[in-house]
């Protein structure tokens, strides 16, 4: 019943008003339900009814932490200071946007009380729906604020997506026409797509992957266990004492940044994956 009045409570504030510091509260309040909000969407007569009101053309693209990406690790690659990082996809649509707003609280973070990273490390939106964010919820910044402002995210460790997120259009309250883009600064522990699992997978593919990246486990691999307690979607376990990757893999790296062993890798074996992700969200 929770996971209901959440979702019709969102929707409704996106027709009626702009939100306030008040409907925050409530949202994080609700924001533990968010799971069973996910399973709602398995039920074969919700799912298109819930897609519609939170899910219609999100699509969502998970850029892999730079400190563990291997670029074409079987080539002959350039001089580093040449080489294309996926960070780049980020600071493309900065740079490219007119309008750049900066969130000074991050709603996930900020419900759980996280304490291992910045709740004031908010979300940077993009684009000309940006502009009728409420102002209590963080400024306007120039490109190199917004451009030192991720950069700054990426070194504390968190995790971009990249892409529409009609849940953002719809909380925020600045309508559904595609002319928002959402970037998320997100950690393992709080964040909101940890409900991936539990969504319909016709849902949940619409957060992917980048282009070309692929995730493997190395005979380093000695079963400890962390890369388990590391991954966000539930996408690896422990099998025959060797950690075992699945499809629903979003490439985000962590499990390789935290790996006591150094046995998972990430490549990148796409030479356009920069070309095809900015197409991607494009």
């Amino acid at each position: 019943m929770k996971s209901i009045l959440l979702l019709s409570v969102i929707t409704s504030v996106n027709r009626t008003m702009r939100p306030t510091r008040r409907f925050v509260v409530f949202l994080e309040k609700m924001f533990p339900y968010r799971f069973l909000a996910a399973k709602v969407t398995r039920v074969p007569f919700m799912r298109g009814l819930v897609d519609r009101m939170l899910f219609k053309q999100t699509h969502l693209t998970v850029i892999p932490k730079e400190s563990v990406v291997e670029i074409n690790p079987e080539k002959s690659i350039q001089p580093p200071d040449n080489i294309v990082l996926p960070s780049e996809v980020v600071e493309y649509f900065i740079r490219k946007t007119h309008y750049r707003f900066i969130m000074n609280f991050c709603l996930c973070r900020e419900a759980n009380q996280c304490k291992n990273h910045p709740i004031e490390f908010g979300c940077l939106f993009l684009g000309e729906a940006a502009r009728g964010i409420n102002p209590e919820f963080g400024k306007e910044a120039t490109l190199e604020e917004a451009v030192a402002y991720v950069q700054k995210c990426r070194a504390e460790g968190l995790i971009h997506l990249i892409g529409r997120d009609k849940i953002d259009e719809t909380w925020l309250g600045v309508g559904s026409d595609g002319k928002l883009l959402t970037i998320c600064n997100c950690c393992n522990c709080c964040c909101l797509w940890k409900m991936l699992p539990d969504l319909d997978p016709q849902i949940s593919a619409k957060v992917k992957r980048m282009p070309g990246v692929e995730v493997t486990v190395t005979e380093k691999c000695t079963g400890c266990g962390t890369c388990v307690e590391i991954c966000f979607v539930r996408a690896i376990r422990i099998e025959q004492g060797q950690a075992r990757i699945s499809e629903d893999c979003r490439g985000c790296g962590r499990c390789a940044d935290q790996c006591p062993q150094k046995a998972i890798r990430v490549t990148i074996n796409d030479d356009l994956f920069l070309q095809k992700t900015i197409e991607r969200i494009e």
